[in-house]
């Protein structure tokens, strides 16, 4: 029998992490749209779960109802220890928890994602590495006196020993951000989460403890993740994604951030995926507890903030819809 083409197999782990408060919500939202909308997907889902541990100041594992209820769904509820990261940067998260995951090809989604449509339908080639496009210019920030855009990653590729010029995108200007290969963290995927883990542990760790000269004037919290992320993807002969992953931060996942800014600028779809999963009664009994949810979707307030945004004309800055929700009184995160 010959093995299953790495870019239409289904048989892959889809990883998000939950853990107490937020995050246990947006699990099960993540965990409904899959159910809903991919009811033969072969995969598995695995919800991976921090452990009570010296770098958390509080549990930070999920309630039992949420854990049930996440299991009912069909996911498999994995727990891992925090060895380097934990509450101080709960980002770091996604990068410990790769450890635990079975041995087979992976994709991360942050847990504030929706499933939309069949992912089957994505050219998933976990051989090459890619992740989320969906971003703006937030790292570096550029100094007046400080080193460039070339400098700053010119300095980290050189430092684990990459080709700086391949990563490059030639048709964007000398400087420009969009540039460099620079990705958001929503998500990300590759055939083996241990070697992936491995080395973004590892570059991570690098560069937050002896980062290079041209970095000293450059916060990592929060990019840190995604600093290192670029770089472990060139390492595996990874880049930016092509158009057979366009269903990711589109048709076939999306990345919402909060439910107001679902509500303010996705797509029709996938407030009727987020409205159907929400509305399922036995979901219901526990979202309802969950503020967001419950003034988005239950009081119907998602519908104001839906009215004040033309999709087809959204301010080209993302801290421009935030504040005109938070001027009207329907930012909750």
């Amino acid at each position: 029998m010959r093995a299953p083409d790495p870019k239409t197999s289904q048989d892959f782990t889809v990883m998000a992490i939950g853990q107490a408060g937020r995050l246990q919500y947006e699990a099960i939202l993540l965990a409904g749209s899959l159910r809903l909308t991919n009811p033969g997907f072969s995969g598995r889902l695995v919800i991976c779960e921090p452990q009570p541990g010296p770098l958390w100041r509080s549990d930070p594992r999920m309630s039992d109802e949420a854990r049930a209820l996440l299991q009912s769904l069909g996911a498999t509820i994995l727990p891992f220890d925090s060895q380097v990261f934990g509450q101080d940067y709960p980002y770091g998260n996604k990068i410990e928890a790769l450890a635990a995951l079975p041995d087979a090809p992976f994709l991360f989604l942050d847990t504030d994602t929706l499933i939309l449509g069949d992912l089957g339908s994505l050219a998933l080639d976990f051989r090459r590495p890619s992740a989320s496009m969906r971003r703006e210019g937030t790292w570096p920030q550029i100094e007046l006196y400080g080193p460039g855009y070339t400098a700053i990653w010119k300095s980290l590729y050189d430092r684990f020993g990459l080709d700086f010029a391949a990563s490059l995108d030639l048709d964007q200007p000398d400087e420009y951000w969009q540039r460099y290969l620079y990705f958001n963290a929503g998500w990300f995927f590759h055939e083996s989460p241990r070697r992936f883990g491995a080395r973004f542990l590892s570059y991570a760790r690098s560069i937050l403890n002896d980062r290079p000269p041209e970095l000293v004037l450059q916060s990592l919290d929060p990019w840190l993740d995604q600093v290192a992320l670029p770089l472990v993807i060139h390492s595996f002969g990874g880049g930016r994604p092509g158009p057979g992953l366009a269903g990711l931060d589109g048709a076939v996942t999306c990345h919402y951030r909060s439910l107001p800014l679902l509500y303010a600028r996705e797509s029709d779809r996938a407030v009727e995926v987020l409205e159907a999963v929400a509305k399922d009664q036995p979901l219901r009994r526990l979202l309802r507890d969950h503020a967001p949810v419950k003034a988005m979707v239950y009081q119907n307030q998602g519908r104001r903030a839906r009215a004040l945004f033309d999709r087809d004309a959204l301010p080209r800055r993302e801290q421009v819809i935030r504040n005109t929700l938070k001027r009207e009184g329907l930012w909750l995160r």
